[in-house]
């Protein structure tokens, strides 16, 4: 009995089964194969990020042109004879008046300066201040309307307001914009330009002049002493001799 267990066990222990069972840790623990045999593909390189978007250019007239065609059409079917008689009303005509006038003559070579000269923000400060005036004189009408004005016109008149209010909002985001995109360019110049400055070869120096030794000085000559005065001889004494 026991010798038949051993040989059941060895038949079972090397059945082509437990064969495959004992290699596939191996085969796992290593690099994996497709099922030709050929190493797989590596991953590719993931790509560079791409660069930003660059800004649109402002087009005044995309974004300001609607809103200013409502503006005209809404001012000029303002019925105001039929508002309150007095000072309000009167107030209210000459607005209305300038705001034509401003829509029909100088908004006009306004946009067509600022869409000939697209991305550059100079151009487009002219038109953005109009509208900025053209914004405080619709104001007026519509708080006068709020007063003297019918119910109807009170409506459209405030539509025309937000619609004008969210253009020029519209263009003042995109002079922003405009002007951070360029603020930018001007940065990164500057540093461009520094960096080729400083890989220049530097410039060689000019040779270094030789320094002649100095001239010692002249000594100079010495006068010969003058001889030296003989003291005067006195003449001897004459003997005095007697009568």
């Amino acid at each position: 009995m026991r010798t038949s267990d051993a040989v059941l066990m060895a038949a079972i222990f090397f059945s082509p089964g437990m064969a495959l069972a004992g290699q596939s840790p191996a085969k796992d623990a290593g690099t994996a194969q497709s099922p030709t045999g050929t190493p797989p593909t590596q991953a590719a390189p993931p790509a560079p990020a791409a660069e930003p978007a660059p800004i649109p250019p402002i087009s005044a007239s995309g974004l300001l042109q609607p809103a200013l065609d409502t503006v005209q059409k809404t001012v000029g079917a303002v019925r105001l004879e039929k508002w309150k008689r007095g000072n309000i009303r009167e107030e209210t005509a000459e607005d209305i008046n300038a705001i034509q006038r401003d829509l029909e003559t100088t908004v006009p070579p306004l946009l067509r300066q600022a869409d000939e000269a697209q991305g550059t923000v100079s151009t487009v400060l002219p038109i953005s201040r109009n509208i900025n005036s053209l914004y405080d004189v619709l104001l007026r009408v519509v708080q006068a309307s709020r007063v003297s004005g019918l119910p109807d016109d009170i409506v459209q008149l405030q539509q025309a307001l937000i619609g004008l209010g969210s253009a020029r909002r519209a263009l003042d985001d995109r002079m922003q914009e405009a002007a951070a995109a360029q603020e930018k360019q001007l940065i990164d110049l500057r540093s461009t330009v520094k960096a080729q400055a400083a890989i220049k070869c530097p410039s060689v120096p000019p040779p270094a002049t030789p320094v002649c030794p100095a001239t010692p000085p002249r000594k100079a000559k010495k006068k010969p002493a003058a001889p030296a005065a003989k003291p005067a001889q006195t003449p001897p004494a004459t003997p005095k001799t007697g009568p």
